[in-house]
């Protein structure tokens, strides 16, 4: 990291974290493109990844040096969509055995929806909608994931433990996640206090699943796991679903918050099961 300078790091990393916002910001409450028949909010997270490609070229950070690496790239894809896999079997499982206990005759259905903090928005099989959701959920996981575990990361760790680093990144994370609910709230849809309420477990379930993601980062030495597991967490939320006679998806919160208590407990195994704490967190093999 030829410019970085260990004593404006944390600068760097605010003023890139507060220029993402600001179009996060912006796309919530003005563009609104979640809202449209887009179903997403992908053109802040292009823009997020311009200011990753601008922040390593200034930094002269080659793409390998903050996780992009080039070997096994298809074996660490897998890895991370089979953690995802894992984790969610039991998730619905649980789901359908409750729903079935309470005689709602729930069944598994695949249709496209955006997540929405009161509820999904839209039920739509066309093919076109299905191609929208997936190249969604790459343009997210490739910003979130090269800027808040590779970028961030990599300027925090020339100053701060890996611990520490993963802290930082995790609380930023979290709190990147209170727009939906905000919005909601200027926009009268929901009172103050369940508005908060939702950007605090919001903020606390992303900032521990951020933390997830680092440690995931730190186990395998590059983002392409973190990557496809965060892919893999986001893609089905928007395409498998439970419907039953009270509804769609009326325990989505649950199954999401089981899915990721479990994985966030298997991450954290193998980072002590693989000493990950010892290594380098970004490495080529």
């Amino acid at each position: 990291m030829k410019k970085e300078n260990k004593n404006w790091g944390m600068a760097l990393i605010m003023i890139i974290y507060v220029l993402c916002f600001v179009f996060r910001g912006f796309e919530y409450m003005i563009l609104r493109t979640d809202r449209t028949i887009v179903g997403e909010a992908f053109i802040h997270k292009l823009m997020g990844i311009v200011l990753l490609f601008w922040a390593l070229r200034y930094l002269c950070i080659k793409g390998r040096e903050i996780g992009f690496t080039t070997v096994r790239v298809g074996k660490n894809i897998a890895y991370g969509l089979l953690l995802g896999l894992l984790v969610f079997i039991p998730a619905y499982g649980i789901e359908l055995f409750m729903q079935y206990a309470s005689g709602n005759e729930p069944s598994l259905n695949f249709f496209v929806t955006s997540y929405g903090i009161q509820g999904n928005l839209g039920n739509h099989k066309a093919l076109l909608f299905y191609f929208l959701c997936i190249m969604g959920n790459i343009i997210n996981v490739i910003m979130e994931e090269g800027v808040f575990r590779g970028l961030f990361l990599k300027i925090a760790e020339g100053k701060y433990s890996f611990f520490k680093a993963a802290v930082l990144s995790s609380v930023l994370f979290g709190f990147w996640h209170i727009a939906a609910p905000l919005r909601s709230f200027l926009d009268g849809e929901m009172q103050l206090f369940s508005a908060c309420m939702a950007m605090l477990s919001l903020g606390v379930m992303s900032g521990v699943m951020g933390l997830k993601l680092c440690m995931l980062t730190k186990i395998f030495g590059n983002l392409w796991v973190p990557m496809a597991d965060h892919f893999f967490n986001n893609t089905i939320i928007n395409l498998l679903h439970i419907t039953a006679l009270s509804g769609a998806d009326q325990m989505q919160v649950m199954r999401i918050a089981l899915a990721q208590t479990l994985s966030f407990m298997v991450v954290l195994f193998l980072y002590w099961k693989t000493k990950a704490r010892q290594k380098t967190t970004f490495r080529e093999a």
